[in-house]
């Protein structure tokens, strides 16, 4: 076998053992324990541009990035392939697709058995969150992937600190992927090697020994295995055990004009602008917003009763279209350099462009599938689902915490969706109870970037119907438990958003984006005890006058249906919401079914409207 880099620099016989066991099975050519160091990376970059699987933008445009085509079977995440492998069927709950461990084990290992013949097998030691956070994890992937390799490293704390820090006898979460595509003798390799048949693909998590593994797809979630597969099914799992959560939420810190601040969690599906939300700038004079992180928060119990959020990642895996300096400046800002774009247009100049990106399209260019593309063929340049890959560091907006290892304490949670009917503009939950509910009660309408069909309503309980690694109402539980743990005092506020409400002509009432801190805002009045609000059956809302709009040219009638209670609607929610507590069965907590009950008793009586600046509880 040929070598490179094959010396281990650690003494923890557990991983040297499991990394010879893989070698056996998958039988690669050659071995490489990554050091995470910039050479190793640039090293793999020129390896990859010379294969034909990166081409190198302009220097001057884009410096030190890349662009990257996909197999057009391979462009997301694949939810009808990825596994829960527990004992019990029902531990996995309806909302996953549960296998028998025994059985997929048998089945992976023939799948696995050769599969990286004539490829290199990357050994990846990374870690979840700072080195010295109390809610540190660390894995280590093995794949024959050094697009993986390159973008785990932006991803994650890599290499040689993170051996390290796991010393002989610490212990790690094992994390192996294969593209699934062996190479024969003389074999000439293609730019994306994947398992183009999407039967074979498959994500398996095993809850037992909490191990992770990943055959056929060379993409995102489905390969970069710290993400959602590690830091929210593995580690939800992990969470519930030990008391702490993983969860799919952003973290920012708002700072009003008199200096204070606030770190805002929130909940929302994909496509509802989270990255936006994450990084955005607030319109209102005076107010400035920094980010910890535009995905994944994990949250624990501090000493002091209060909880705080910690973001696991070192980097953003943002969608690109749409992505402009009208919609996320920061986050443009954030991908002018060392950055890796998956499956957008490659301009002549050697710069990258896709849809709703803000600037015109240029005259020609070549399409994510590699063809010749100009404005106007008929077809779109970027995928519906093209990808960013950019260090968290370079973002402008950046909180100067976002690395804290002890996390920052949260005043407040937020979930939401894209619902262009029914749902208001923000209401805010009466108790820890409601709020859970309105996060268990979460549902969007789906985009054409998910590999749904578009336009349909899917419940999506605080955004992890496809993340959480058990019965989603025993996770339900774990986070009503919360209240019980500490001084409910101390626990965030909990209000439900919606950008995407629409007139009954198609129009979006509200702007968003940079306006959303006027929504901000009021949640930081509301946690202050100060923001005027009305009380509804679905909860807090802002009174008329509550929301600060100076400068905002919205008419009364726009902003009057945005925070109007359709009661109608409501109750055709309330029964949807029903219905999908149906599935969930005896594991749904009782202390949710009473609040969907008094919900639909409050929608039965006549609504009442108390103004009051009092807080409840």
């Amino acid at each position: 076998m040929t070598t490179i880099n094959s010396t281990p620099v650690t003494a923890n016989r557990k991983l040297l053992n499991w990394v010879e066991e893989i070698v056996q099975l998958c039988q690669p050519a050659a071995v490489h324990w990554c050091d995470g160091t910039q050479q190793e990376y640039d090293a793999l970059c020129e390896l990859m541009v010379k294969g034909g699987t990166f081409t190198r933008l302009d220097g001057k445009l884009r410096p030190g990035s890349f662009l990257v085509r996909s197999h057009a079977s391979d462009v997301a995440r694949v939810e009808n392939r990825t596994y829960i492998c527990s004992p019990n069927k029902d531990d996995a709950g309806p909302t996953n697709n549960w296998a028998d461990p025994v059985e997929m084990r048998k089945k992976l290992k023939e799948l696995f058995k050769g599969c990286m013949k004539g490829r290199t097998l990357y050994v990846i030691p990374f870690a979840m969150g700072p080195l010295d956070s109390p809610l540190c994890r660390i894995g280590v992937e093995i794949t024959d992937s050094p697009y993986v390799v390159v973008n785990m490293r932006i991803m994650a704390r890599m290499g040689r600190v993170v051996l390290d820090k796991l010393g002989a006898k610490g212990e790690f979460i094992s994390c192996l992927h294969s593209v699934g595509a062996p190479l024969q003798p003389g074999q000439q390799d293609v730019p994306w090697p994947c398992e183009p048949d999407v039967s074979r693909k498959h994500i398996v998590h095993f809850t037992e020994d909490l191990s992770i593994w990943s055959y056929g797809s060379g993409y995102g979630g489905n390969a970069l295995l710290g993400k959602k597969c590690l830091a929210l099914r593995i580690a939800s799992l992990m969470a519930r055990k030990e008391g702490w959560f993983a969860e799919h939420m952003l973290v920012l810190c708002l700072t009003s004009p008199q200096g204070k601040k606030y770190y805002l969690a929130a909940a929302f599906p994909s496509a509802c602008g989270k990255t936006n939300l994450a990084m955005m700038q607030p319109t209102l004079p005076g107010w400035t917003l920094r980010c910890l992180g535009d995905d994944i928060a994990w949250i624990r119990l501090g000493a002091d009763g209060r909880l705080y959020a910690m973001n696991p990642e070192t980097g953003f895996f943002g969608v690109a279209p749409g992505t402009s300096n009208k919609t996320n400046p920061n986050a443009v800002a954030t991908v002018a350099r060392n950055s890796i774009f998956t499956n957008v247009v490659l301009r002549s100049d050697g710069d990258v462009w896709w849809e709703d990106m803000g600037v015109p399209p240029p005259e020609k260019g070549m399409d994510w599938e590699g063809r010749e593309w100009t404005p106007g063929c008929g077809r779109k340049g970027a995928h519906p689902n093209a990808r960013f890959t950019a260090p968290a560091a370079q973002c402008p907006a950046i909180d100067p915490d976002w690395e804290n290892p002890q996390g920052v304490p949260l005043s407040a949670i937020l979930f939401g969706g894209r619902r262009p009917s029914t749902i208001p503009l923000v209401n805010e939950a009466f108790s820890w109870e409601h709020g859970v509910f309105l996060g268990s009660a979460a549902g969007s309408e789906t985009t054409s970037a998910a590999l749904h069909q578009a336009g349909v309503l899917r419940r999506d309980p605080f955004a992890m119907l496809p993340f959480c690694g058990y019965h989603i109402g025993d996770y339900f539980a774990h986070w009503l438990a919360l209240a019980r743990r500490t001084d409910r005092a101390k626990l965030p506020r909990i209000f439900f958003v919606n950008w995407f409400r629409k007139s009954a002509d198609g129009r979006w009432l509200w702007p968003g984006f940079g306006e959303n801190s006027r929504v901000l805002k009021w949640i930081c009045e509301r946690i202050e005890g100060a923001g005027k609000a009305v009380r509804t059956p679905i909860g807090l809302l802002p009174a008329p006058d509550a929301l600060d709009m100076k400068g905002l040219d919205i008419s009364g009638a726009d902003l009057a249906e945005l925070l109007s209670l359709d009661v109608e609607g409501w109750k055709k929610e309330a029964a949807d919401v029903g219905g999908n507590y149906q599935k969930f069965g005896e594991r749904l907590p009782a202390e949710l079914n009473k609040e969907l009950q008094d919900l639909k008793a409050r929608l039965n009586e006549e609504p009442t409207m108390d103004l009051g600046k009092a807080s409840v509880r």
